[in-house]
């Protein structure tokens, strides 16, 4: 039995420990939470920070792995990449992994318009200095950030050097990104590199909360783009200039009319419940199956096993306050004929929504129509919401 190592353990990581197992594959996860809820599926795991490089690499040598995944978040594609490049295993190269990780590196190699402007700094010094010579408005985000945290519109010089304090402050390499605020509405997709092939899963439609915060409340497909052709292939020349070779890529871009703008990119599946349900329920696809093969190094089958479905997801942002008691929720998935997953309980506090961290879950709705499902979705956000008893 190959054995695979799962970088994260989280509420978002454990559909594809249970997808590994699916695939007959012994799991080992690693994670710095002891009491990660992936953990409980894995067949073997360790509690490791999953930044800490040398330490889980250490630890997929000891176990003599057959190969290293994640998904659903940037903090462990170094780690990944790092053990995948020493024990000669199928990922991206470590160098290519410390471009993606760095916002302000993928801007220089992606970035083909020549007005664009686009700084990165590391001292309240630099950001005092910048101030005074950029053009605004602004967007201040930290360079290998993840979530939103951090993520800032500056409209004027008062504002960018609190804006720096806030992105340095959620900046594990203490990098900030200053660059240009591009108007448009925000888009999401997946990519798939394999066999020589550079795929373009789906393209997501977005809600997202106003600004300052710009964080995401759910996705919908199709995305209603009338220029996807288009679309599809600067996201493909994006990955190419970066040389990402294998695995996927999770991206989130802006549209306006005919311009498109990259503003994020991750070597990694998307979370929110994206590779887990979004992609395989729009497009027939097993995606974390085919990724985990890929990365034990096993050819799949890149064949759809059911038609096109319109989808339609909902983060559970929901209003303040201590849960005293909690709903039916299999009433309300059978009433709207939704799935939902929830890390809810009694006695947690649910905060205002700020960023995806600030959400208790998912709301997962299928139809045909798009509109249909966009209505279960809502109606059952409401109806979750409105039943939670709060103290």
């Amino acid at each position: 039995m190959k054995k695979i190592l799962i970088v994260g353990a989280g509420f978002l990581q454990v559909s594809l420990i249970k997808k590994a197992k699916e695939c007959g594959l012994y799991t080992i996860a690693v994670d710095g939470d002891q009491n990660a809820p992936g953990f409980f599926y894995a067949d073997e795991w360790e509690c490791i920070d999953i930044t800490d490089e040398t330490q889980c690499l250490e630890y997929a040598k000891e176990k003599e792995i057959n190969g290293v995944i994640t998904a659903a978040t940037d903090y462990g594609i170094l780690t990944v990449a790092r053990i995948a490049e020493t024990m000669n295993l199928p990922g991206i190269s470590y160098e290519i992994a410390k471009t993606v990780k760095n916002k302000y590196l993928i801007r220089k190699k992606i970035s083909q318009n020549k007005e664009l402007q686009f700084f990165e700094l590391d001292t309240e010094e630099k950001a005092l200095q910048l101030r005074e010579q950029i053009r605004y408005p602004v967007i201040v985000k930290p360079c290998d950030g993840s979530g939103s945290k951090g993520v800032e519109k500056v409209e004027n010089r008062e504002g960018l050097l609190e804006a720096f304090q806030e992105a340095y402050r959620f900046s594990k390499s203490k990098k900030v990104l200053v660059e240009d605020f591009f108007v448009g509405k925000e888009y999401g997709a997946d990519i798939f590199v394999h066999d020589g092939m550079v795929e373009v899963m789906a393209l997501l439609g977005k809600h997202i909360t106003p600004e300052p915060d710009y964080a995401e409340l759910g996705h919908y497909y199709p995305s209603g783009l009338k220029n996807e052709k288009e679309i599809k292939e600067k996201l493909r020349q994006a990955v190419k200039n970066l040389g990402i070779t294998h695995g996927a890529v999770n991206m989130d871009y802006l549209v306006n009319g005919e311009e498109i703008f990259i503003v994020d990119l991750g070597a990694r599946m998307g979370g929110n419940i994206i590779y887990s349900h979004i992609i395989p329920e729009a497009t027939g696809r097993d995606y974390a199956k085919e990724m985990i093969m890929q990365a034990v190094g096993e050819s799949t089958n890149h064949q759809p096993f059911h038609k096109n479905m319109a989808v339609a997801t909902r983060l559970l942002a929901l209003t303040p306050g201590v849960i005293e008691k909690l709903p039916d929720f299999s009433h309300i998935e059978a009433k709207y004929g939704v799935e939902i997953f929830h890390h809810l309980k009694v006695g947690d506090t649910i905060h205002k929504y700020h960023t995806n961290l600030d959400g208790g879950g998912y709301i997962l709705a299928t139809d045909e129509v798009l509109e249909y499902a966009e209505k279960k979705a809502e109606n059952a956000l409401r109806e979750i919401d409105d039943s939670i008893l709060r103290r």
